[in-house]
């Protein structure tokens, strides 16, 4: 996330928290999609990672991109901690100095190939000045936590101290891991709880497409989507499968319902994070918090909170899909690809309800659990993982058709596919290829990826 909100405006009920999210509806003419992606820098002399300070570090890369883009600097204190674009992307940092972009909504797939591929251009370029490359992985794999460097971010610092609190994992998630996500509108309340749930379903089998974190340390860490597999003991309150949303009578308050009972971890005033971790925001509301006595809830702390859950898919006022590992440019748009054309297109949308409506809970935590180490050879409901993603990505292709968003060329969307059709079809993932060549042509070390990785 780029950066905290602030809206001073009071929150009185339960209802405002509902209709919060309710404003997120947009008729289907407004629909777009908008992609963030997450990548390691390293520098190429000594594959060290970079830090925030020095000539050459972060900072260093930030004013680079700041000068180059003529993007605003998003600031902490005296620290750039990131860019904002008036057309509505950001540049930001995650813990260990991942370097995000969060697209713009853009209404076509040829429109976020395109701003993809510029911001790796400008990032690439300013990198080169400085020794600094940038990897397409899911998770960083020589350097252990340790050596990994911290950001100047206060609200990071907030969750340092308390995710070993609730998991083992949730540091190695905030440090160690890149993703990339797309984000999705919806129409209705209706629209939303059939998207979700879909999404919710088949993001085991987008994680297994996109798997590619096979190493830590490294070394192979047994995981083809080890990033995948943090997640699973992270914190338990705020991340998961979210059974309840398959439940009868689920939609917006229910969602509400259950972000309300999530701990926070900070409420902001002004420039000043209050580290209230592990509180209840039901408190705030009513102003009974007790690290803040008498201090209630404004809306900017609801958008605050709601951005730090992190289930599989995430519901703000727009759909999160958060189940896969970043890659190359190809991989990144593809993602994008892939749930545009399920979640865009109604007959797509109605045809991958068929495909996992017979799931029980059970089956799709299991699904949630064996994805990580097992990609495209899991199985669920007597089916193969690879098999679910054919129907899956056929589905997509057929939607993306229907939309007819053509390019310059004339070609339409579906060309932004073929990275996860060559996956399905070989059913050998990113990982999977990663390490026959460690074991192969790399001898038994991950340096090459140094190399081999980078955009």
């Amino acid at each position: 996330m780029a950066r905290d909100v602030s809206d001073t405006t009071p929150i009185g009920a339960r209802s405002e928290l509902v209709a919060w999210i309710a404003e997120g509806e947009k008729p289907r003419e407004t629909w777009r999609l908008g992609t963030e992606h997450e990548k390691v820098p390293f520098y190429k002399a000594d594959t060290s990672p970079v830090p925030y300070d020095g000539g050459k570090g972060i900072r260093a890369l930030l004013e680079g991109l700041q000068e180059r883009t003529g993007w605003s600097p998003i600031m902490e204190d005296d620290h750039p901690i990131g860019l904002f674009d008036e057309k509505g992307g950001a540049i930001s940092l995650e813990p260990g100095g991942q370097f995000e972009l969060s697209g713009a909504p853009l209404k076509t797939l040829h429109e976020t190939a395109a701003e993809t591929a510029q911001h790796i251009a400008d990032a690439k370029a300013v990198g080169e000045k400085l020794g600094i490359d940038f990897l397409t992985l899911g998770m960083s794999p020589l350097w252990t936590r340790a050596e990994t460097p911290v950001m100047p971010k206060k609200r990071y610092g907030i969750m340092t101290n308390y995710m070993p609190k609730v998991g083992s994992l949730g540091l190695d998630m905030m440090y160690r891991t890149s993703t990339v996500q797309v984000n999705m509108d919806y129409a209705s309340e209706a629209d939303m709880v059939k998207k979700l749930r879909v999404s919710l379903a088949l993001q085991p089998i987008a994680t297994a497409i996109f798997a590619n974190s096979p190493f830590t340390d490294g070394k192979p860490n047994g995981f083809l989507s080890m990033r995948s597999e943090i997640w699973r003991d992270t914190d338990r309150d705020r991340t998961g499968m979210m059974a309840f949303a398959f439940e009868d009578g689920f939609g917006y308050e229910r969602y509400v319902d259950w972000a309300l009972d999530v701990p926070m971890y900070f409420v902001k005033r002004d420039e000043t994070y209050h580290d209230v971790a592990g509180a209840s925001f039901r408190d705030l509301l009513a102003g009974k918090l007790s690290q803040l006595p008498g201090e209630r809830a404004v809306r900017s702390d609801w958008a605050n909170h709601v951005s730090t859950l992190f289930p599989e898919v995430r519901l703000k006022r727009y759909l999160e899909m958060r189940g896969a590992d970043v890659g190359n440019i190809e991989h990144i748009v593809a993602l994008s690809a892939f749930w545009t054309g399920l979640l865009y297109d109604e007959a797509a949308l109605d045809g991958a309800w068929e495909l996992v409506k017979g799931w029980s809970a059970e089956q799709r935590e299991q699904l949630r659990a064996d994805v990580p180490k097992l990609a495209l050879k899991a199985t669920i409901a007597g089916r193969f993982v690879q098999d679910v993603a054919r129907d899956a990505v056929a589905l997509s292709r057929e939607g993306l058709k229907r939309r007819a968003c053509l390019d310059g060329a004339g070609q339409d969307e579906t060309k932004h596919l073929a990275y996860a059709e060559k996956v399905v079809l070989s059913g050998w993932t990113s990982a999977e290829r990663l390490l026959e060549r460690y074991h192969g042509a790399w001898g038994g070390s991950v340096n090459p990826a140094f190399t081999e990785c980078v955009f």
